[in-house]
């Protein structure tokens, strides 16, 4: 193993994703970096500290070879960040098959085979840390936002990161979670930001460099498992 540590990060090329890989290389991580074309992209250039893996995360070849990259290349796993993840809102008798399809492709299976790899990885170290990014809105629905479906999945994801961290706890892996509100990336370049800036109590919106925060500050906290991070303005609180 490396004496730095080792970082995968899913939806690396744009957005939170991107954010956090800068982040973590401006730290010293090492880190291995995903989306499906993250090296024709053009945000992220590849260096002895930073290895690009293209390819859809939904799918098991995908993230394997993530994980496979982050062994061979550095040593091991010591963080794996599931950022990768899409959200189609509209009214529930509205979703069609195609965007279940979609949803569970990405939010669901992209989780599930790379943490899967990771976690087998982290078992034979003894150690390492996953982190969840999951959405304010699967605990606190809000009116006028309407993504139930897409909610579904999310909310799964903040309860498998509560049973993992049980689960694994014994072994030394963590599993974390954030839940961001609406962070100003390239993904709400075209939606009204008046009006999800208003939102939140804090009335802006967030930054993606608050989220890396929320993520730097989980991985440096050891006695820290089973919790769900909302950086969101304070939208969870409830009714304002």
């Amino acid at each position: 193993m490396s004496d730095k540590k080792t970082a995968l990060v899913t939806g690396a090329s744009s957005g939170i994703g991107l954010e956090l890989t800068n982040t973590l290389l401006a730290r010293g991580y090492q880190v291995v970096a995903n989306s499906r074309t993250i090296t024709s992209a053009g945000t992220l250039t590849a260096s002895d500290r930073l290895a690009l893996v293209d390819g859809d995360i939904s799918k098991q070849e995908t993230a394997q070879k993530v994980v496979e990259t982050a062994v061979q290349r550095f040593g091991g796993v010591d963080l794996l960040v599931n950022n990768a993840g899409i959200f189609i809102a509209k009214p529930f008798t509205d979703y069609t098959t195609e965007d279940i399809d979609r949803l569970i492709k990405t939010n669901l299976l992209g989780f599930f085979y790379v943490t899967q790899y990771a976690v087998e990885q982290m078992q034979k170290q003894h150690t390492g840390h996953i982190v969840n990014i999951t959405t304010t809105l699967a605990g606190q629905p809000v009116a006028g936002v309407s993504a139930s479906m897409a909610l579904l999945i999310k909310g799964g994801l903040n309860t498998v990161t509560k049973a993992l961290a049980i689960e694994y706890a014994s072994e030394g892996i963590r599993v974390n979670a954030v839940a961001p509100g609406n962070i100003d990336t390239p993904l709400h370049k075209n939606d009204d930001h008046g009006f999800l800036s208003k939102m939140h109590p804090i009335a802006r919106m967030g930054h993606a460099s608050e989220i890396a925060d929320a993520i730097l500050y989980l991985d440096a906290a050891p006695f820290v498992t089973g919790e769900v991070i909302h950086v969101d303005g304070g939208a969870h609180a409830g009714k304002w």
